[in-house]
Order: structure tokens, then C-alpha cells, then sequence
């Protein structure tokens, strides 16, 4: 089932891209090469892909919406994973974890298709009803 609007999820990767890139300072991991790190690199390539994306939120609208949530659950699986592959776990590993897991979920349960999509089609079999 997915619950999670577009536009609602474009306004979520601006958010939690920009908060990924302020963590470290904000929940004290910056001396922590590798937990510092993976978290901005992810919340780079959250900010990049979404700027280029073809939904809502973004610019360029050059990435499909199916690669962007296929990239977004890669993302939180690599972020919430990271503390252990990397070896920080014993220092930190709540805030990767729990926005891994929540960036997992925005890619699930987003919807695919473009709700202004769907209100033409409406009306389109509106218009052809008649």
C-alpha cells in the first residue's frame, strides 16, 4: 500500500537531506570520520537526486520516480547499515538507523504516479463519458 503523496514525499527529501548533512553536528558525531561522512554523503545524494527527479519536487526532472524510490530504499539500507559496516556502531548509530529505516519506508510507501496525472485522466474519462 502506498500512503505517501508525491509532493508530500518531495518535501520529506528536502528535509531529511538537509537535516542528514546538519547531523552530525546537531547529535555530536562529527569527530567520527566514518559516521560523519556517510550521513552527509547520503544526504547529498538525497538533495542531488531529488533536484533531478521528474516529480513535485523536482528541477531537472531528469530521474524517473521508479529509480528515485529504488534509490531511496538503497540509501536507507546503506545508511541504517553503515554504523556496522563501517565500524561506529559502538559510538553512534541511532540517528543512521532510524532515518535509514524511515528513507527505506519513504521509498516503499510513496506513490509512482503523478497525482496531477491522475486528475487528467479523470478528466479525460470525464469529458469522454459525455
Amino acid at each position: 500500500m502506498r500512503f505517501i503523496s508525491r509532493r508530500f514525499h518531495a518535501v520529506l527529501d528536502y528535509i531529511i537531506g538537509i537535516a542528514l548533512l546538519a547531523a552530525p553536528w546537531l547529535f555530536n558525531f562529527d569527530e567520527i570520520e566514518a559516521a560523519k561522512w556517510s550521513a552527509i554523503a547520503v544526504g547529498a545524494l538525497i538533495l542531488i537526486m531529488s533536484f533531478m527527479t521528474d516529480y513535485e519536487g523536482g528541477g531537472k526532472k531528469v530521474i524517473s520516480m521508479g529509480t528515485h524510490l529504488t534509490m531511496d530504499v538503497l540509501a536507507g539500507l546503506f545508511l541504517a547499515a553503515s554504523p556496522w559496516l563501517f565500524g561506529f556502531a559502538d559510538q553512534i548509530y541511532w540517528p543512521h538507523l532510524i532515518v535509514g529505516i524511515m528513507e527505506m519506508g519513504a521509498g516503499l510507501f510513496t506513490e509512482r504516479r503523478s497525482q496531477h496525472a491522475h486528475v487528467h485522466s479523470v478528466d479525460r474519462n470525464i469529458r469522454h463519458a459525455h
